[in-house]
């Protein structure tokens, strides 16, 4: 009897780990069993973009002005983009031209002194002469003329430096032409709008927004194309008068500069 408790009791050892896995196993499918039965919640939806996104998240500044150009009609945009196109050439070339006209004058008078003590006139013609700018051009008239005495330089020196002062300001009554013609041209836009606009009304015999819309449309677009084309010039215009009275300043201060060194020069000699 003994033996046989004993034998129980060795059987219960040895199989203990074989029913504890069992019974993990039993639990594992009974889980997965509930899982399945519950049900799968379902993803969010996926954000769909319309086609007036994309577009929007796709145009530039270019097709943004291109569709506006398009929008406004070519026949009244046209001028005032040739308006702009004219300007800009203009200004860029009396930009471009200005600056290369500024003179270092400090730098162009101690030459000029120098080479009037070591080698004369014709020394310091050489100087003026190898500068370039209006200011040498000034100095170069006023020295031609030293033989003759100093009143004859001073007169030369102001006569020459307003024919300086003409070149220098050539091509602004261009610039000022085109600020003036461009909101000229986009209110002739908007009066011809308006009047296809009225045109429309009186032909359909009552007011409807559809039939407006387009003619208020083409005048505010062309209204506003020249006023940003004459507000890009103004700016143009006003540096180039900036620079152009700064080197005029220049000159101005560069001759009486020179005369006085002629006259030390003449008294020391």
């Amino acid at each position: 009897m003994k033996k046989l408790i004993a034998l129980f009791m060795l059987a219960g050892i040895l199989l203990s780990p074989v029913i504890t896995k069992a019974q993990d196993e039993t639990e594992e499918a009974e889980e997965t069993e509930a899982a399945a039965e519950q049900p799968t919640p379902e993803p969010d939806p996926t954000p769909v973009m319309t086609d007036d996104e994309i577009i929007d998240e796709d145009e530039t500044f270019h097709q943004v002005i291109k569709d506006k150009f398009i929008e406004g009609d070519p026949t009244f945009m046209t001028p005032v983009l040739i308006c702009l196109i004219l300007g800009l050439a203009v200004a860029l070339e009396r930009i471009i031209t200005l600056n290369l006209s500024t003179t270092n004058t400090k730098k162009l008078l101690a030459k000029v002194e120098e080479a009037l003590e070591t080698g004369g006139i014709e020394a310091a013609k050489d100087v003026t002469k190898n500068t370039r700018g209006p200011v040498a051009s000034i100095f170069t008239q006023g020295l031609m003329r030293y033989s003759e005495g100093i009143d004859m330089v001073e007169k030369s020196i102001i006569a020459y430096g307003s024919v300086e002062m003409g070149r220098l300001e050539k091509g602004l009554v261009w610039i000022s032409l085109f600020i003036s013609l461009a909101p000229m041209l986009g209110f002739m836009g908007t009066v011809i709008g308006m009047i296809g606009a009225f045109d429309s009304i009186e032909a359909a015999g009552d007011i409807s927004p559809s039939l407006v819309a387009g003619g208020i449309k083409i005048a505010l677009l062309t209204t506003v194309a020249g006023l940003i084309v004459a507000i890009i010039l103004q700016l143009f215009y006003n540096y180039c008068v900036a620079k152009i009275d700064s080197l005029v300043n220049e000159m101005e201060d560069a001759s009486i500069t020179l005369v006085d060194i002629l006259v030390k020069h003449k008294l020391t000699r």
